[in-house]
């Protein structure tokens, strides 16, 4: 009798589990949603769209792209947890998110631990500190001791207010003892639209983003804020060789909204994987200063439970406030 039930209970298991593994035997079968909280034009928008490629091209399945900019990337998030957990809706974001939660706490109406499904760690790049080319400094230093002896201070970017190109540009006026003004935009591709035509002075910006422009001459490279030179951009300082401890990685990853079924869970992980390994994001990532990760779903939770609190004492101790 005991062996019966045994049998009678791993047969109502396996019955339980077959649907789930239907579901993402059958998935996608539905264009699926690339959801973006910010403007198009950034780092996050550049890599979710041939991302977007890749994954139609192994699924045969339409992905697109659905930027939802606004309040630092919450409006874009909220709208992610609040989507049905189908696997067609999937949120894009990059290390913004370890800020916000802490900087717009009052806004932030959901728990980035629970109503967020981790996929994966995909990329990671630095923040570049990039100068109009205007602006007569050819070193960190040199740009300090411009900032310093001109009336006023100089003007930054910082990407939307709250980000993390905006709390490194504060972090350097902390550090460097400026009073430069840091300028916050609409995302990525507004800032850095900013310095191009001359309204701010400099930006540490996404290296996808400024990528074309420091190509085309349009801006100057001066720093990296990773704690190792950048493979893309070898010739650059880091800023913690100038500043120790002067660290920023601007890293992007992929979510589901709460209640996502496993599988496709890992479906979708298996995918992202795939699409780092096939040659077009291979010849795409170093072009855009990318180092790919493809992680599980276990190294993301990880990264957030690390990258959160090292942003919420950065926050207190610059007494950065937002409504």
């Amino acid at each position: 009798m005991r062996t019966n039930a045994r049998v009678l209970i791993a047969i109502a298991a396996a019955c339980a589990a077959h649907p789930m593994l239907a579901v993402a035997q059958q998935w996608p079968d539905k264009t699926v949603r690339i959801l973006i909280p910010f403007p198009p034009g950034g780092g996050t928008d550049i890599q979710g769209r041939v991302l977007a490629v890749a994954f139609q091209k192994s699924m045969g399945q339409n992905f697109i792209v659905d930027n939802r900019s606004g309040a630092s990337g919450l409006i874009g998030t909220q709208l992610a947890v609040d989507s049905p957990p189908d696997g067609n809706t999937v949120l894009f974001v990059s290390g913004l998110i370890s800020v916000v939660v802490t900087l717009r706490a009052k806004h932030v109406k959901f728990d980035v631990y629970n109503d967020l499904v981790p996929i994966s760690w995909i990329s990671s790049t630095p923040l570049v500190l990039s100068l109009h080319p205007s602006v007569p400094a050819r070193s960190v230093k040199e740009l300090v001791a411009l900032a310093k002896r001109t009336p006023g201070g100089m003007n930054a970017a910082g990407n939307a207010a709250g980000t993390t190109a905006h709390l490194t540009a504060e972090m350097f006026n902390q550090v460097a003892g400026l009073k430069s003004t840091v300028l916050t935009y609409r995302g990525g591709g507004p800032s850095v639209l900013a310095l191009i035509s001359g309204e701010a002075d400099y930006l540490f910006a996404t290296a996808p983003s400024i990528m074309p422009h420091l190509r085309s001459g349009k801006a100057r490279a001066i720093a990296v804020t990773t704690p190792k030179r950048s493979s893309s951009l070898p010739e650059l300082p880091t800023m913690n060789s100038i500043y120790p401890g002067f660290e920023a990685d601007n890293w992007y990853a992929m979510f589901y909204p709460r209640g996502t079924p496993k599988p496709i869970v890992a479906k979708m992980n298996a995918e992202i994987r795939k699409a780092l390994e096939t040659p077009e994001m291979k010849a795409f990532m170093p072009s855009e200063a990318l180092d790919p990760v493809g992680s599980s779903p276990e190294e993301l939770t990880a990264l957030l439970k690390r990258e959160i609190p090292k942003y919420a004492g950065v926050i207190r101790q610059a007494n950065i406030r937002l409504d």
